[in-house]
């Protein structure tokens, strides 16, 4: 029977899908960088159907290409020709929320957005937040290990988790779905698959970490004259509010600029402009004290020059506003023009010293390049962004891109830092992995997979280099 007709009798035939139009949503990636090409989609309902997919491309020899909500940003679920993409936006279900425990049970396919709204309603906290929470998916944030504003106070998705149940390359079950906080018995399975995009098996549920829901919240904006000060501000904020910091994001003036000019209803809350701004947020499920230190701590800043003007919001709403101006960004950026990316990451002592030295580099070697360097100073992580020069033609900007990531990953390297922070490996920086990754750690890698996916058929040509 031929491989199609096989899974049309797995998951049924209006979840098998061929014809061209039905099959582009899940062939491009979110930038445009990669286009593929595949056999079919499967959307399997439950792990049982996951398993015997992932059983019948195995007896077939086909590819298979884990995809969740496809927003990723590296072509990690662009799949090959003859693939068979393994879409898990059918298993949507939330199977267990215990708020004694703090602990939720998801299928992979839950879109991030109704995590969070489930674990509020049981009076708890998911704390996984970033751009495309309304239509990402667990299992791929998950599997790349995402990051989000919050990651200073709760860690990256790889913290957040308790337990998996994974579907093994041929076709097994590995159910490892338990809601243990200490479990010594030799190896943490789990730890393979997070981070690994889809190469070692498919994720198909998890037990994921809760947290008290804060019930006080405090979010200023304050302006600075250099990355450094930022630095002084978050060590200051974090010792005042005993280590309440959720967020604390970087944003330089141009950052807000381009907003001002593209994205509608974002407004300058200061009266002039400044070089750098910092939105910090603190949170605390016990009410009162946060207000009082965040003042006491921008107070101090403002005194000593290490802020120059500083912004506190009121209300729900003006919290909203102060967001927007760090969210508003990438879509800034987007509609600038042709813009360079690296999700790059460095100690976070280091951060002005990498921000110095990458934006002297790339404006020697490409004279007019406006550098955009934002994001969460608090963990190090920096989107190290280049708009093109204005007026300059985007395809020849863009095709520097090769150029201005060797140049802005060298340094990165020579600082001890990581040339993918949170947006995971793809197609995108393979070639960054056999450069910068030691021989041993390849090594160790390239054992993993050949144990566990000897024909190479899960989500071949991403992670790792050949």
């Amino acid at each position: 029977m031929p491989l199609v007709d096989r899974l049309a009798a797995i998951v049924g035939a209006a979840h098998v899908l061929t014809e061209a139009a039905d099959l582009a949503p899940y062939l491009a990636e979110e930038r445009g960088l990669y286009h593929g090409s595949a056999l079919a989609v499967a959307r399997p309902g439950s792990t049982a159907e996951v398993a015997a997919v992932v059983a019948a491309c195995a007896e077939a020899g086909a590819a298979v290409v884990p995809q969740g909500g496809n927003t990723g940003l590296c072509g990690g679920g662009v799949p090959e020709a003859g693939a068979v993409v393994v879409s898990t936006e059918r298993l949507n279900r939330i199977r267990a929320i215990d708020p004694v425990d703090f602990t939720i049970t998801v299928e992979a396919g839950c879109v991030l957005a109704a995590i969070q709204d489930a674990a509020e309603a049981a009076g708890c906290l998911f704390p996984l937040s970033l751009g495309a929470e309304g239509s990402c998916r667990i299992g791929g944030n998950l599997s790349t290990n995402a990051g989000g504003v919050a990651v200073l106070r709760y860690g990256n998705a790889r913290e957040l988790v308790l337990g998996l149940e994974v579907v093994l390359p041929d076709g097994r079950v590995w159910n490892g779905l338990k809601a243990l906080r200490k479990n010594n018995t030799g190896y943490d399975l789990k730890h393979l698959f997070v981070g690994a995009e889809g190469t070692l098996g498919i994720i198909t549920a998890a037990v994921l970490k809760l947290f008290p829901r804060p019930c006080e919240v405090e979010t200023a904006l304050v302006a600075l004259p250099d990355p450094a000060s930022a630095l002084g501000l978050l060590a200051a904020a974090r010792r005042a509010s005993g280590d309440a910091v959720t967020a604390c994001e970087l944003v330089p003036r141009i950052g807000l600029d381009l907003g001002l000019a593209h994205v509608a209803g974002l407004r300058d809350p200061f009266e002039r402009p400044h070089p750098w701004y910092l939105l910090l947020e603190l949170s605390s499920s016990r009410p009162g004290g946060l207000r009082t230190a965040l003042e006491s701590v921008l107070a101090e800043a403002l005194e000593s020059g290490a802020a120059s003007d500083a912004v506190l919001a009121e209300s729900g709403e003006q919290r909203k506003a102060l967001w927007k101006i760090r969210e508003s960004v990438p879509e800034a950026q987007k509609r600038e023009g042709g813009s360079i990316k690296h999700d790059v990451s460095v100690a976070t002592s280091r951060v002005p010293e990498f921000i110095a030295r990458a934006t002297a580099a790339v404006e020697a070697a490409l004279p007019g390049v406006r550098v955009v360097a934002f994001g969460h100073l608090g963990d190090g992580n920096v989107h190290f962004n280049l708009t093109q020069p204005a007026g300059a033609d985007k395809a020849g900007f863009l095709a520097e891109w090769e150029r201005m990531n060797r140049i802005v990953h060298d340094i990165v390297a020579a600082m001890d830092g990581s040339v993918s922070a949170e947006h995971g490996i793809g197609r995108l920086k393979v070639a960054e992995m056999a450069r910068y990754k030691q021989d041993v750690e390849l090594d160790l890698m390239r054992r993993i997979k050949a144990a566990l996916d000897p024909d190479g058929r899960m989500n071949p040509g991403k992670v790792l280099p050949p």
